[in-house]
């Protein structure tokens, strides 16, 4: 019957769950176990081919059983396809990810450690503001020691994510509206130009932006003493240095301005390719009747187009924000002295620290900005669709 397919399948993924998690390669994985026990228990280095095949056949006695109750209107195909996806998830997604949060809470010899866990939330190298105008004096005026003169690693992800996200979204927006409410001619250029940037790996933007405009880089050169393979083709072409501006060659590029124009480039065509069926999803009709009333472009774009276009706008600036956030590739190596969450969080597993409670605590502080920006745009959006 389905109530024994349902219960047999449930049975069988626990009583494998339990096994899993009660032994491992050393024996019994709690103390109360092996002294409930007396003995250190059997040793368990993996479980194998058959566990994982014996758990997809619980799983799918589950969905066939699921099926037969009338999910899905009793298909059992897509129960059992639904189960097997929601199975992998919970195992390769929401079970690594609970177990780096409970670590939060752990010291680095897994004991519980709560108090680790609040030092460690709001340690001043993630909450200092010291970069901000005037907050330094502020401290010293009320009697507290000064910050060092740069801001915290949540406060420079954040600032990085809201400048990208609004970035990307203004540039998007100007690309849909170009592709799609003007005459110009290179508009199929124009759409391979946006998604050339999603194709390409995530460091080659990086790169790129280093060799044309690094301490060595093509435009620094020239920009600096017309030295390089460009400005040796138009001193030749023009029989003239190429020595045009003389601006000094510098770093500039590493740090805050580098990460941003490498992320404004990569994820500008996301924001577009949102607000191209956004702004495609608008009827003109309705811009044309204002016109016709004699409305300014401006008034109409402000009063009619703009707010249509408000939940496309939201999405696109959402998913710039969460893209910055997520993004590794390009501040790890525009980065430089300019820190954010997701590298601080790599380095500290993998580095000399080997500090896991921090990663977990820098991964709750970037969980929780990814909630509130969902949140927030939530908010702003009301029942708007």
């Amino acid at each position: 019957t389905a109530a024994a397919l349902i219960w047999g399948g449930i049975a069988g993924l626990v009583v494998i769950g339990l096994q899993g998690f009660a032994i491992d390669h050393k024996g019994w994985s709690f103390v109360w176990l092996a002294s409930l026990a007396g003995t250190p228990g059997p040793k368990q280095p993996g479980m194998g081919y058959g566990a994982f095949l014996a758990a997809l056949s619980f799983l799918m006695l589950l969905g066939h059983g699921l099926a037969a109750r009338g999910v899905c209107r009793g298909d059992a195909f897509t129960v059992s396809s639904i189960a097997l996806v929601l199975g992998l998830i919970i195992v390769f997604v929401f079970f690594p990810i609970g177990k780096l949060l409970m670590s939060a809470v752990r010291d680095n010899e897994g004991n519980l450690a709560p108090v680790e866990f609040f030092a460690k939330l709001f340690d001043a190298s993630i909450w200092r503001l010291g970069c901000m105008p005037g907050w330094n004096r502020l401290l010293t005026a009320l009697g507290w020691p000064a910050d060092a003169p740069s801001c915290g690693v949540a406060w420079n992800t954040l600032f990085l994510g809201v400048a990208v996200g609004l970035g990307t979204t203004a540039l998007g927006l100007a690309f849909a509206l170009i592709a799609v409410r003007t005459g110009f001619r290179a508009k199929g250029l124009l759409r391979t130009l946006t998604i050339l940037p999603i194709i390409t790996p995530p460091f080659v933007i990086g790169l790129a932006v280093i060799l044309l405009l690094g301490r060595t880089g093509a435009v620094t050169g020239l920009l600096a003493d017309g030295s390089g393979h460009l400005a040796d083709w138009i001193a030749a072409a023009t029989g003239r240095n190429a020595d045009w501006l003389r601006v000094p060659r510098s770093r500039w590029i590493y740090g805050f301005p580098g990460v941003f124009l490498s992320q404004m480039l990569a994820f500008t065509p996301i924001a577009f390719l949102v607000l191209i069926g956004v702004v495609q999803g608008i009827s003109p009709s309705l811009e044309e009747a204002s016109q016709t009333l004699r409305a300014r472009r401006w008034t109409t774009f402000a009063t009619i187009t703009l707010p249509l276009m408000r939940p496309g706008l939201a999405n696109a600036f959402l998913l710039g924000f969460v893209e910055s956030m997520a993004d590794f590739g390009n501040p790890l190596v525009l980065g430089g002295n300019f820190e954010v969450l997701s590298t601080k969080i790599f380095f500290a597993v993998v580095g000399a620290a080997n500090d896991q409670g921090r990663a977990a605590v820098l991964s709750i502080v970037l969980l929780a900005f990814t909630l509130a920006a969902f949140w927030a745009q939530q908010r702003w959006l009301g029942r708007a669709s």
